[in-house]
């Protein structure tokens, strides 16, 4: 081949778009989901999710698998950025999580210059934590109920900063929303600068009432940092709504989105006082990208978050909000009047959604857990701290009744031992 033909045919490639563009509108996933109504949708939903059969999987909180289409996706963007290599890296990568960014924070209600995507709730949160402009003798608070990673990121920056901390103690049944706010209330101060609040309390399920918490809290001059590990693509909310200054969420739960995606919200008049955990080329104290650097990593599992937002939309929020609340009160009501059960969620929808805890007064919580699995195929988790002792029960949109009472009937098989 002659200089000239071949500088027409290098030509001629460059000007062709890539194999496998990353368009959202091209990657949209269109399901019958939208159209079926009933158990027809979820006995179709469960068809989606390979499903490994030696047991009931009731433990969907700590990481919910990846419904197939998704998954066929996902598999996709691998092959893409693999056969692209550096070039995808650095030519596509940041176009394409713009993108990404975009249509995350439509789902979420929010503007998309207020959203980084990180890869999980931890690195989230802990990123406001120790990033925040702490001066000795500040004032935070959480609750013995939050999750333990952000709980020893307070404890580190107690130790490093000289700030104090107050934990209270959130009760499993509260009166009303009143004694919640309360609650929080009662420990601030005139130091105090942040409190931490779970949306929804990931050992119990309880869904606190966030935008009266923030509400209080701005009144004091004290902003709020909202752990929603559980709650993206579990019920339907807009972050804006609730009127708080940091949310983060992980996507690999509920959403179903691949593992190492989360995100993070920043109010934006707050973002230039934040400190990042790694350093950033961008120097714009208003940015997000200046939070959010991490540096080499998978970049295709980032590209399956809007497939994973495509799929929940096609069954559709308020109805998978709906379908979880009604398998918890399901095999909550029984489970209702057995002797030696404890509920250790609240029944209302209001209160709890797809999570909740059940324990029995007459068996610990890990010897419970063991026995579910060693005896009746049941996996879940022990949960036995923090005013809680029992299992969190957290089934799917692929749990069928079958399986709920095959669970409900080896619990009240054990309260009687």
């Amino acid at each position: 081949m002659n200089k000239r033909n071949f500088l027409k045919s290098s030509a001629a490639v460059l000007a062709t778009p890539l194999l496998g563009s990353f368009d959202l509108k091209q990657n949209e996933y269109i399901t019958p989901l939208s159209t079926l109504k009933g158990e027809a949708l979820w006995k179709r939903v469960r068809q989606d999710y390979h499903i490994k059969e030696d047991y009931i999987n009731l433990e969907s909180g700590y990481y919910n698998i990846i419904p197939t289409p998704t998954l066929s996706k996902v598999n996709e963007h691998l092959e893409r950025v693999n056969r692209e290599g550096s070039y995808y890296m650095r030519n596509q990568l940041d176009i394409d999580r713009k993108k990404v960014t975009e249509k995350l924070a439509e789902l979420v209600g929010c503007n998309a210059n207020d959203l980084a995507i990180t890869r999980n709730t931890t690195e989230s949160l802990d990123l406001v934590i120790s990033g925040f402009p702490w001066e000795v003798g500040d004032h935070a608070i959480y609750a013995e109920q939050d999750y333990g990673a952000m709980q020893l990121m307070f404890e580190q920056i107690s130790k490093r900063h000289g700030i104090h901390l107050d934990v209270v103690s959130v009760p499993n049944h509260p009166k009303d929303d009143d004694e919640i706010v309360a609650l929080y209330e009662s420990k601030i101060t005139s130091k105090t600068k942040l409190i931490m609040v779970c949306h929804m309390i990931n050992i119990t399920g309880q869904i606190l009432p966030i935008r009266k918490i923030c509400d209080m809290a701005h009144s004091h001059g004290v902003e709020v940092l909202v752990d929603g590990a559980h709650c993206v693509g579990h019920f339907d909310f807009k972050i804006t709504d609730l009127n708080c200054d940091y949310y983060g969420s992980s996507l690999h739960k509920w959403l179903a989105a691949p593992l190492g995606n989360g995100l993070l919200y920043i109010k934006d008049d707050h973002r230039p006082k934040i400190w990042p955990l790694l350093a950033d080329y961008e120097k714009d104290l208003n940015q997000m990208r200046r939070l959010n650097h991490l540096g080499t990593h998978p970049a295709y599992i980032t590209l399956g978050v809007p497939d994973a937002i495509d799929y929940l939309n096609d069954i559709g929020i308020k109805r998978k909000e709906q379908r979880l609340n009604q398998i918890r009160q399901y095999w909550m009501k029984n489970l209702q009047g057995v002797e030696n059960i404890q509920m250790n969620t609240p029944w209302s929808k209001e209160r709890a959604c797809g999570i909740a805890n059940v324990g029995l007064r007459n068996m610990k919580p890990s010897e419970m857990a063991k026995r579910l699995f060693d005896e009746f195929n049941v996996f879940t988790v022990a949960i036995d701290y923090a005013n809680v002792q029992g299992c969190r029960i957290t089934p799917n949109v692929f749990t069928t009744f079958d399986e709920l009472d095959r669970f409900s009937e080896a619990v009240i098989k054990l309260a009687k031992v």
